[in-house]
């Protein structure tokens, strides 16, 4: 698990390669626990939701949110890559979620699918 989850930061600019299906599904379920823990943490000690903007502070924390989640973003979007290429899909797979809702239920088989020998490498 922590293997895992620390070679998804190591590999953060890397839209090559492959990533197989813990590589891709110890970071999903960490990011998404450690966000839920984080936005509730820093809501109730801010006393109000951390989109709403009442002072500077408020101001510097929305910013800092925006950061974090604009970097945990490009992470996924190369992991995402990585596993397609791992199951021997071309990353423009992930297009498919631009489909609603069946292309988000597409991808996440396509996540779940084995890995392939593949031509990406």
């Amino acid at each position: 698990m922590f293997k895992s989850y620390k070679k998804f930061w190591q590999n953060i600019f890397n839209f090559s390669g492959t990533a197989s299906r813990s590589e891709y599904w110890w970071p999903v379920i960490i990011n998404w626990v450690l966000a839920f823990i984080l936005i509730h943490l820093v809501e109730s000690l801010l006393g109000h939701s951390i989109n709403d903007i009442y002072t500077w502070g408020d101001w510097s924390i929305k910013t800092s949110s925006l950061i974090i989640t604009f970097v945990v973003w490009i992470a996924m979007l190369s992991l995402r890559f990585r596993r397609l290429h791992d199951s021997n899909h071309s990353a423009w797979w992930i297009l498919i979620m631009i489909i609603p809702i069946i292309g988000d239920i597409w991808f996440v088989i396509l996540m779940l699918l084995p890995s392939r020998a593949n031509d990406y490498d």
